[in-house]
Protein backbone atom coordinates (compact mmCIF):
# COMPACT_ATOMS: atom_id res chain seq x y z
CA UNK A 1 0.00 0.00 0.00
CA UNK A 2 1.37 3.26 -1.44
CA UNK A 3 1.92 6.44 0.98
CA UNK A 4 -1.77 8.15 0.67
CA UNK A 5 -3.50 11.33 2.57
CA UNK A 6 -7.26 10.62 3.38
CA UNK A 7 -9.79 14.07 4.51
CA UNK A 8 -13.46 13.90 4.47
CA UNK A 9 -15.02 16.68 6.50
CA UNK A 10 -18.27 16.08 6.22
CA UNK A 11 -20.93 15.63 9.01
CA UNK A 12 -23.71 12.90 7.60
CA UNK A 13 -27.05 12.48 9.20
CA UNK A 14 -28.32 9.38 8.02
CA UNK A 15 -31.96 7.86 8.75
CA UNK A 16 -35.85 8.06 8.84
CA UNK A 17 -36.75 11.54 9.85
CA UNK A 18 -33.56 13.10 9.68
CA UNK A 19 -34.71 15.86 6.70
CA UNK A 20 -36.25 17.67 9.92
CA UNK A 21 -32.68 18.34 11.75
CA UNK A 22 -31.01 20.62 8.37
CA UNK A 23 -32.86 24.22 9.79
CA UNK A 24 -30.59 23.70 13.17
CA UNK A 25 -27.55 22.63 11.43
CA UNK A 26 -27.72 25.58 9.51
CA UNK A 27 -28.25 27.91 12.01
CA UNK A 28 -25.76 26.12 14.50
CA UNK A 29 -23.52 27.16 11.50
CA UNK A 30 -23.92 31.08 12.39
CA UNK A 31 -25.60 30.80 8.66
CA UNK A 32 -28.93 32.98 8.41
CA UNK A 33 -29.81 33.48 4.74
CA UNK A 34 -29.50 30.65 2.20
CA UNK A 35 -30.25 30.28 -1.27
CA UNK A 36 -32.51 26.95 -1.31
CA UNK A 37 -31.17 24.84 -4.71
CA UNK A 38 -33.49 22.35 -6.68
CA UNK A 39 -34.56 20.67 -9.93
CA UNK A 40 -37.56 20.09 -11.57
CA UNK A 41 -40.08 20.09 -8.76
CA UNK A 42 -40.45 16.77 -7.77
CA UNK A 43 -39.72 17.75 -3.54
CA UNK A 44 -42.99 19.89 -3.83
CA UNK A 45 -44.65 16.17 -4.16
CA UNK A 46 -43.02 13.67 -2.27
CA UNK A 47 -43.08 16.03 1.16
CA UNK A 48 -39.28 16.96 0.83
CA UNK A 49 -40.01 20.54 0.12
CA UNK A 50 -42.25 21.20 3.15
CA UNK A 51 -39.98 19.47 4.95
CA UNK A 52 -36.76 21.46 4.34
CA UNK A 53 -39.04 24.75 4.50
CA UNK A 54 -40.63 23.95 7.88
CA UNK A 55 -37.53 23.31 9.51
CA UNK A 56 -36.07 26.08 8.05
CA UNK A 57 -38.77 28.89 9.37
CA UNK A 58 -38.66 27.16 12.90
CA UNK A 59 -34.58 28.14 12.83
CA UNK A 60 -34.99 31.72 11.80
CA UNK A 61 -33.13 30.89 8.42
CA UNK A 62 -34.30 32.75 5.78
CA UNK A 63 -34.18 31.47 2.37
CA UNK A 64 -34.33 32.40 -1.43
CA UNK A 65 -35.50 29.83 -4.07
CA UNK A 66 -33.55 28.91 -6.98
CA UNK A 67 -35.28 25.63 -8.97
CA UNK A 68 -35.23 24.38 -12.32
CA UNK A 69 -31.52 22.35 -12.43
CA UNK A 70 -31.32 19.74 -14.81
CA UNK A 71 -30.31 16.39 -15.03
CA UNK A 72 -27.13 17.17 -16.51
CA UNK A 73 -26.66 20.96 -14.82
CA UNK A 74 -25.45 23.33 -16.81
CA UNK A 75 -23.62 26.28 -17.06
CA UNK A 76 -25.77 29.47 -17.57
CA UNK A 77 -28.00 28.27 -15.20
CA UNK A 78 -25.56 28.49 -12.25
CA UNK A 79 -24.65 31.66 -13.61
CA UNK A 80 -27.50 32.99 -13.07
CA UNK A 81 -27.47 31.29 -9.80
CA UNK A 82 -24.58 33.10 -8.09
CA UNK A 83 -25.79 36.14 -9.21
CA UNK A 84 -29.20 35.49 -7.26
CA UNK A 85 -26.61 35.14 -4.35
CA UNK A 86 -24.63 38.29 -4.57
CA UNK A 87 -28.37 40.14 -5.15
CA UNK A 88 -30.02 38.81 -2.06
CA UNK A 89 -26.61 38.63 -0.07
CA UNK A 90 -26.94 35.19 0.55
CA UNK A 91 -24.48 33.45 2.82
CA UNK A 92 -24.73 29.54 2.30
CA UNK A 93 -25.93 27.02 -0.45
CA UNK A 94 -28.65 24.33 0.41
CA UNK A 95 -29.02 22.02 -1.96
CA UNK A 96 -32.05 19.37 -2.12
CA UNK A 97 -32.23 17.07 -4.93
CA UNK A 98 -29.58 14.64 -6.20
CA UNK A 99 -26.63 14.52 -7.82
CA UNK A 100 -27.07 16.83 -10.46
CA UNK A 101 -28.28 19.91 -7.80
CA UNK A 102 -25.24 18.90 -5.23
CA UNK A 103 -23.21 19.50 -8.27
CA UNK A 104 -24.20 22.55 -9.78
CA UNK A 105 -25.12 23.73 -5.29
CA UNK A 106 -20.64 22.88 -5.60
CA UNK A 107 -20.33 24.98 -8.73
CA UNK A 108 -22.31 28.10 -7.39
CA UNK A 109 -20.30 28.15 -3.60
CA UNK A 110 -16.86 27.75 -5.41
CA UNK A 111 -17.62 30.45 -8.33
CA UNK A 112 -19.24 33.01 -6.12
CA UNK A 113 -15.38 33.94 -5.60
CA UNK A 114 -14.16 33.76 -9.07
CA UNK A 115 -14.26 35.75 -12.22
CA UNK A 116 -16.34 32.97 -14.08
CA UNK A 117 -17.76 29.82 -12.87
CA UNK A 118 -16.23 27.97 -16.14
CA UNK A 119 -12.86 29.39 -15.45
CA UNK A 120 -12.58 26.39 -12.13
CA UNK A 121 -13.24 24.09 -14.65
CA UNK A 122 -11.36 25.09 -17.61
CA UNK A 123 -7.90 25.91 -14.43
CA UNK A 124 -7.95 29.35 -15.24
CA UNK A 125 -8.63 30.17 -11.70
CA UNK A 126 -8.54 28.34 -9.28
CA UNK A 127 -10.46 27.76 -5.85
CA UNK A 128 -8.92 29.30 -2.87
CA UNK A 129 -12.41 29.86 -1.05
CA UNK A 130 -16.24 28.74 -1.12
CA UNK A 131 -19.54 29.92 0.28
CA UNK A 132 -20.93 26.76 2.78
CA UNK A 133 -22.86 23.75 1.57
CA UNK A 134 -25.94 21.98 3.33
CA UNK A 135 -27.21 18.75 1.30
CA UNK A 136 -30.29 17.25 2.07
CA UNK A 137 -30.19 13.97 -0.85
CA UNK A 138 -33.05 12.79 -2.67
CA UNK A 139 -31.57 9.84 -4.66
CA UNK A 140 -28.50 7.59 -3.90
CA UNK A 141 -26.48 7.54 -7.16
CA UNK A 142 -23.05 9.88 -7.66
CA UNK A 143 -21.70 10.36 -3.61
CA UNK A 144 -21.56 14.00 -4.52
CA UNK A 145 -23.10 14.67 -0.87
CA UNK A 146 -19.60 12.83 0.78
CA UNK A 147 -16.66 14.51 -1.83
CA UNK A 148 -15.44 17.20 -3.14
CA UNK A 149 -16.03 17.22 -6.92
CA UNK A 150 -18.56 18.44 -9.22
CA UNK A 151 -19.67 18.27 -12.69
CA UNK A 152 -20.53 20.44 -15.13
CA UNK A 153 -21.80 21.28 -18.97
CA UNK A 154 -20.62 23.41 -21.04
CA UNK A 155 -23.40 22.95 -23.78
CA UNK A 156 -22.30 25.80 -26.18
CA UNK A 157 -18.57 24.08 -26.41
CA UNK A 158 -19.68 20.13 -25.72
CA UNK A 159 -17.53 20.26 -22.52
CA UNK A 160 -18.84 18.30 -19.50
CA UNK A 161 -16.10 18.62 -16.80
CA UNK A 162 -15.10 18.38 -13.38
CA UNK A 163 -13.36 20.51 -10.80
CA UNK A 164 -12.44 18.81 -7.35
CA UNK A 165 -11.49 20.99 -4.27
CA UNK A 166 -10.73 20.46 -0.34
CA UNK A 167 -13.25 23.63 0.02
CA UNK A 168 -15.64 21.87 -1.63
CA UNK A 169 -16.96 19.27 0.77
CA UNK A 170 -20.59 19.65 1.81
CA UNK A 171 -20.62 20.62 5.63
CA UNK A 172 -23.60 18.70 6.36
CA UNK A 173 -25.39 16.20 3.97
CA UNK A 174 -28.79 14.57 5.26
CA UNK A 175 -29.65 11.15 3.96
CA UNK A 176 -32.99 9.79 4.72
CA UNK A 177 -33.67 6.90 2.66
CA UNK A 178 -37.08 6.26 3.37
CA UNK A 179 -37.58 9.77 0.66
CA UNK A 180 -36.41 7.42 -2.31
CA UNK A 181 -39.01 4.69 -1.43
CA UNK A 182 -41.17 6.26 -4.18
CA UNK A 183 -38.56 7.42 -6.57
CA UNK A 184 -39.60 6.07 -10.17
CA UNK A 185 -37.68 2.56 -11.10
CA UNK A 186 -35.41 4.74 -13.84
CA UNK A 187 -34.08 6.84 -11.41
CA UNK A 188 -33.08 3.80 -8.95
CA UNK A 189 -31.55 2.44 -11.60
CA UNK A 190 -29.89 5.07 -12.60
CA UNK A 191 -28.32 5.24 -8.78
CA UNK A 192 -27.14 1.55 -8.71
CA UNK A 193 -25.61 1.91 -11.77
CA UNK A 194 -23.85 5.23 -10.99
CA UNK A 195 -22.64 4.11 -7.64
CA UNK A 196 -21.15 0.64 -8.96
CA UNK A 197 -19.61 2.09 -11.37
CA UNK A 198 -17.82 5.08 -8.73
CA UNK A 199 -16.42 1.81 -7.78
CA UNK A 200 -15.40 -0.27 -10.65
CA UNK A 201 -13.70 3.16 -12.48
CA UNK A 202 -11.37 2.68 -8.84
CA UNK A 203 -10.63 -0.68 -8.44
CA UNK A 204 -9.67 -1.55 -11.95
CA UNK A 205 -6.64 1.10 -11.40
CA UNK A 206 -5.47 0.63 -8.11
CA UNK A 207 -2.57 -1.62 -6.68
CA UNK A 208 -2.60 -4.50 -4.70
CA UNK A 209 -3.83 -2.75 -1.79
CA UNK A 210 -6.01 -5.40 -0.29
CA UNK A 211 -8.12 -3.03 2.13
CA UNK A 212 -9.08 -0.91 -0.23
CA UNK A 213 -9.70 -4.05 -3.07
CA UNK A 214 -11.88 -5.91 -0.11
CA UNK A 215 -13.88 -2.88 0.57
CA UNK A 216 -14.39 -1.88 -2.91
CA UNK A 217 -15.69 -5.74 -3.79
CA UNK A 218 -17.93 -5.82 -0.59
CA UNK A 219 -19.69 -2.27 -1.73
CA UNK A 220 -19.96 -3.93 -5.22
CA UNK A 221 -22.06 -6.77 -3.82
CA UNK A 222 -23.56 -4.71 -1.57
CA UNK A 223 -24.92 -2.37 -4.08
CA UNK A 224 -26.34 -5.28 -6.53
CA UNK A 225 -27.69 -7.37 -3.57
CA UNK A 226 -29.73 -3.96 -2.93
CA UNK A 227 -30.93 -3.31 -6.47
CA UNK A 228 -31.86 -6.83 -6.64
CA UNK A 229 -33.94 -6.39 -3.27
CA UNK A 230 -35.53 -2.97 -4.97
CA UNK A 231 -36.21 -5.27 -7.72
CA UNK A 232 -38.75 -7.55 -6.05
CA UNK A 233 -40.12 -4.43 -3.76
CA UNK A 234 -39.22 -0.46 -4.47
CA UNK A 235 -40.29 0.46 -0.85
CA UNK A 236 -37.97 -2.00 1.20
CA UNK A 237 -36.39 0.43 3.31
CA UNK A 238 -33.36 -1.58 4.45
CA UNK A 239 -32.48 -2.12 0.86
CA UNK A 240 -32.85 1.68 0.04
CA UNK A 241 -30.92 2.59 3.45
CA UNK A 242 -27.83 -0.34 2.02
CA UNK A 243 -27.94 0.97 -1.37
CA UNK A 244 -27.98 5.24 -0.13
CA UNK A 245 -24.63 4.15 2.46
CA UNK A 246 -22.79 2.35 -0.60
CA UNK A 247 -23.65 5.41 -2.68
CA UNK A 248 -21.95 7.83 -0.01
CA UNK A 249 -19.02 5.42 0.68
CA UNK A 250 -17.96 4.49 -3.05
CA UNK A 251 -16.72 8.06 -4.19
CA UNK A 252 -16.32 9.58 -0.56
CA UNK A 253 -12.23 8.63 -0.91
CA UNK A 254 -12.24 5.59 1.28
CA UNK A 255 -12.94 3.83 -2.30
CA UNK A 256 -9.86 5.46 -3.69
CA UNK A 257 -6.89 4.71 -0.87
CA UNK A 258 -3.94 3.41 -3.33
CA UNK A 259 -6.34 2.97 -6.01
CA UNK A 260 -3.66 5.34 -7.84
CA UNK A 261 -6.95 8.08 -8.98
CA UNK A 262 -9.01 5.77 -10.60
CA UNK A 263 -9.55 5.15 -14.42
CA UNK A 264 -12.45 7.58 -15.26
CA UNK A 265 -12.11 6.53 -19.09
CA UNK A 266 -15.37 5.62 -18.92
CA UNK A 267 -16.98 8.65 -17.19
CA UNK A 268 -14.93 10.72 -19.98
CA UNK A 269 -16.44 9.26 -22.87
CA UNK A 270 -20.10 8.73 -21.18
CA UNK A 271 -19.69 12.53 -20.58
CA UNK A 272 -19.03 13.34 -24.51
CA UNK A 273 -22.41 11.44 -24.95
CA UNK A 274 -24.62 13.02 -22.19
CA UNK A 275 -23.17 16.32 -23.10
CA UNK A 276 -24.27 15.90 -26.98
CA UNK A 277 -27.58 14.03 -25.88
CA UNK A 278 -28.47 15.99 -22.44
CA UNK A 279 -31.87 13.80 -22.44
CA UNK A 280 -29.12 10.75 -21.99
CA UNK A 281 -29.18 9.95 -17.84
CA UNK A 282 -25.29 9.67 -17.27
CA UNK A 283 -25.96 6.41 -15.46
CA UNK A 284 -27.17 5.41 -18.77
CA UNK A 285 -24.49 6.06 -20.39
CA UNK A 286 -22.02 4.52 -17.92
CA UNK A 287 -24.15 1.05 -18.29
CA UNK A 288 -23.76 1.09 -22.23
CA UNK A 289 -19.70 1.61 -21.49
CA UNK A 290 -18.44 -0.45 -19.01
CA UNK A 291 -18.93 -3.43 -20.70
CA UNK A 292 -17.62 -2.64 -23.76
CA UNK A 293 -14.59 -1.04 -22.12
CA UNK A 294 -14.61 -3.93 -19.87
CA UNK A 295 -14.23 -6.48 -22.99
CA UNK A 296 -11.46 -3.73 -24.44
CA UNK A 297 -8.84 -3.62 -21.52
CA UNK A 298 -9.11 -6.74 -19.49
CA UNK A 299 -6.02 -8.18 -21.03
CA UNK A 300 -4.08 -5.20 -20.00
CA UNK A 301 -4.45 -6.32 -16.28
CA UNK A 302 -6.13 -9.78 -16.20
CA UNK A 303 -5.25 -10.54 -12.58
CA UNK A 304 -7.57 -7.49 -11.56
CA UNK A 305 -10.37 -8.59 -13.75
CA UNK A 306 -10.83 -12.36 -12.67
CA UNK A 307 -10.33 -10.89 -8.94
CA UNK A 308 -13.24 -8.88 -9.60
CA UNK A 309 -15.46 -11.60 -11.51
CA UNK A 310 -14.70 -13.60 -8.88
CA UNK A 311 -15.46 -11.73 -5.97
CA UNK A 312 -18.10 -9.64 -7.21
CA UNK A 313 -19.82 -12.48 -9.10
CA UNK A 314 -18.35 -15.49 -8.18
CA UNK A 315 -17.67 -16.52 -11.92
CA UNK A 316 -13.96 -18.05 -12.74
CA UNK A 317 -13.37 -15.65 -16.30
CA UNK A 318 -13.34 -12.50 -17.25
CA UNK A 319 -15.59 -12.86 -19.68
CA UNK A 320 -17.77 -14.39 -17.61
CA UNK A 321 -17.83 -12.00 -14.77
CA UNK A 322 -18.82 -9.26 -18.02
CA UNK A 323 -21.64 -11.64 -18.84
CA UNK A 324 -22.88 -11.19 -15.40
CA UNK A 325 -22.25 -8.00 -15.30
CA UNK A 326 -24.50 -7.67 -19.10
CA UNK A 327 -27.13 -9.79 -17.35
CA UNK A 328 -27.60 -7.73 -13.88
CA UNK A 329 -27.82 -4.62 -16.07
CA UNK A 330 -30.46 -5.88 -17.92
CA UNK A 331 -32.05 -7.31 -14.93
CA UNK A 332 -32.51 -4.15 -13.77
CA UNK A 333 -33.58 -2.58 -16.81
CA UNK A 334 -30.73 -0.54 -17.82
CA UNK A 335 -29.01 -0.18 -21.32
CA UNK A 336 -26.39 -1.89 -22.43
CA UNK A 337 -25.77 -0.63 -26.06
CA UNK A 338 -25.77 2.77 -27.67
CA UNK A 339 -28.94 1.78 -30.11
CA UNK A 340 -30.94 1.71 -26.50
CA UNK A 341 -29.93 5.19 -26.09
CA UNK A 342 -30.56 6.34 -29.74
CA UNK A 343 -27.09 6.74 -30.47
CA UNK A 344 -26.03 5.74 -33.47
CA UNK A 345 -22.44 5.00 -35.61
CA UNK A 346 -22.66 8.08 -37.65
CA UNK A 347 -22.15 10.13 -34.31
CA UNK A 348 -19.44 8.07 -32.88
CA UNK A 349 -16.24 10.00 -34.38
CA UNK A 350 -17.82 13.17 -33.16
CA UNK A 351 -17.95 11.52 -29.59
CA UNK A 352 -14.93 10.38 -29.73
CA UNK A 353 -13.49 13.97 -30.16
CA UNK A 354 -15.34 15.66 -27.56
CA UNK A 355 -14.08 12.73 -25.66
CA UNK A 356 -10.51 13.67 -25.84
CA UNK A 357 -11.00 17.33 -25.46
CA UNK A 358 -8.98 17.15 -22.27
CA UNK A 359 -6.14 14.75 -23.58
CA UNK A 360 -5.73 10.56 -23.05
CA UNK A 361 -7.93 8.78 -20.87
CA UNK A 362 -7.66 5.98 -18.45
CA UNK A 363 -4.71 4.46 -16.52
CA UNK A 364 -4.05 0.82 -17.08
CA UNK A 365 -4.45 1.19 -20.81
CA UNK A 366 -3.78 4.85 -22.00
CA UNK A 367 -6.95 6.02 -24.35
CA UNK A 368 -6.90 7.67 -27.46
CA UNK A 369 -9.11 8.31 -30.03
CA UNK A 370 -9.27 5.61 -32.00
CA UNK A 371 -9.55 3.34 -28.88
CA UNK A 372 -12.86 5.58 -27.82
CA UNK A 373 -14.07 4.84 -31.32
CA UNK A 374 -12.99 1.06 -31.25
CA UNK A 375 -14.96 0.80 -27.24
CA UNK A 376 -18.22 3.09 -28.62
CA UNK A 377 -18.49 0.54 -31.32
CA UNK A 378 -18.28 -2.73 -28.85
CA UNK A 379 -20.43 -0.75 -27.26
CA UNK A 380 -23.27 -0.93 -30.47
Amino acid sequence: MEYFKFHNPTKVIFGKGTIVKIGEEIKESGINRVLLLYGGGSIMSNGVYNQVVSSLKSFGVEFVEFGGVQPNPVLEHARLAIEVMKQDNLQAVLAVGGGSVIDEAKSIAAGYFVDDVWNIFEKTESVEKALPLFTVLTLSATGTEMNSFAVLSNPAEYKKWAFGSPYSYPKVSIIDPEVQTTLPWRQTINGGVDSLSHIMELYFAGDDAETTLSINEALMRTIIKSMDELLIDERNYQARAELAWSASLALSGITGVSMNGGEWAVHRIEHAISVMFPEVAHAEGLAVLFPAWIKYVNSNSPKRFERWAKNVFNENTVEEGIEALLNTLKKWKAPTSLAEINVDKSYIPRLAEIAMKQGTLGNIKKIEYDDVVKILEIAL
